[in-house]
């Protein structure tokens, strides 16, 4: 309905995109048959891809099993705050000039270990949505229709 205050805002493809260029950590959710897992992750967005650094173990195993995975990424403030999922499929770059490519984009381990495989996170699709914060409005009082 024209004219009607909403605290929520649909984000496009562009301002979701904006969004999760400011930021550095999301989340990596897989799925390997009943089970889901999720991993924070600091990254970097790649044109329209999220790049991630990791080493061998379940993260990476998971991704050989299935591709399939979401990447959250949120953020807020006292008031307001957005929340991005892109759904894709991820993959580890095993070719020398996508792994030389990722070198030079300045992704670096946030923990002291060494991350020797580069993951890239190709959308297929990216939604978000922007939040107006504050109180809850009175449930039991009159309601503006």
């Amino acid at each position: 309905m024209e004219g009607v205050y909403s605290p929520v805002t649909v984000l496009d493809d562009e301002a979701c995109w904006q969004r999760l260029r400011t930021e550095e950590l999301g989340r990596l959710v897989t799925r390997v048959g009943e089970v889901l897992d999720i991993f924070p992750v600091n990254y970097v967005v790649d044109g329209e891809s999220i790049l991630f650094r990791t080493a061998q173990g379940s993260k990476l195993f998971e991704l050989t099993v299935n591709d399939e995975v979401l990447f959250e990424v949120d953020h807020y403030t006292d008031e307001h705050a957005w929340s991005v999922v892109v759904r894709g499929h991820a993959r580890a770059l095993d070719d020398s000039a996508s792994v030389e490519r990722a070198d030079g984009m300045g992704l670096k381990p946030w923990i002291p270990t060494l991350k020797y495989t580069y993951v890239r996170v190709e959308p297929t699709v990216v939604t978000g949505r922007a939040f107006d914060r504050g109180p809850e409005p009175d449930r039991y009082g009159i309601q503006q229709y």
